[in-house]
């Protein structure tokens, strides 16, 4: 094997390794996170796309020359090499090789894209957890505080006996009136924290179902 193969062969091999430790499954999308968002990965990254395009462009050319001997070998006339037992096999191998090449350029070009698209997911998966975490916590926050105030509230409503007159009356219903206010403004909160448990819901069902029909 050639110079130029063996490394193409050896980023295969590393770019099959890359994508099976993404899909480990034990961890997390949010310390997948905070690995790329290191400084050694954000100084690889910085470069990355040219990077990127640089590669895709070597392996299209590499991917063009194996299809080219293959498809020499693979028209070469085999009648002629009959009457030698030696050219035969000399042919087979150069055969050999040409596929072997198309299909090492090959992989290696579809696994550079796929290991591409996989960490965008992967980064994409752990900022909707920690927006959804973030939402969760302050709709918990508000439906707590809101459960307090109401609370209070009820505490510090005055009987008519204690307070006496019409006065009384007027600061018993303006207290009743408050608390109905809190009590709504309590289920609103409710509502809402339902409605953003449900959109994570079908977000994440969204998310999963494409990349369950992958594994499928």
């Amino acid at each position: 094997m050639s110079l130029q193969w063996t490394v193409v062969a050896t980023f295969l091999y590393a770019e099959v390794f890359l994508v099976l430790l993404l899909c480990i499954p034990f961890v997390s999308a949010a310390r997948w996170q905070k690995i790329f968002k290191s400084r050694l990965v954000g100084l690889a990254v910085a470069y990355g796309n040219t990077v990127f395009i640089v590669l895709i462009i070597i392996l299209i050319l590499l991917l063009l020359d194996a299809y080219r001997e293959t498809h020499k070998y693979s028209m070469t006339d085999r009648v002629a090499l009959q009457s030698s037992p030696g050219a035969l096999e000399h042919f087979h191998m150069k055969l050999f090789r040409a596929q072997r090449n198309l299909y090492l350029a090959g992989f290696a070009l579809l696994l550079s894209f796929l290991l591409r698209r996989l960490v965008t997911l992967i980064s994409q998966q752990a900022v909707l957890g920690a927006s959804t975490e973030a939402f969760r916590k302050q709709a918990e926050g508000a439906s707590q505080a809101a459960r307090r105030y109401m609370e209070d509230n009820d505490l510090h409503v005055p009987s008519p006996a204690a307070a006496g007159g019409g006065g009384a009356m007027g600061a018993l219903e303006k207290a009743e009136n408050e608390v109905q206010a809190m009590r709504r403004q309590a289920e609103g909160l409710t509502r809402e924290y339902d409605r953003l448990l449900d959109q994570h819901a079908r977000l994440q069902a969204a998310h999963d179902g494409p990349r369950d029909k992958k594994e499928e």
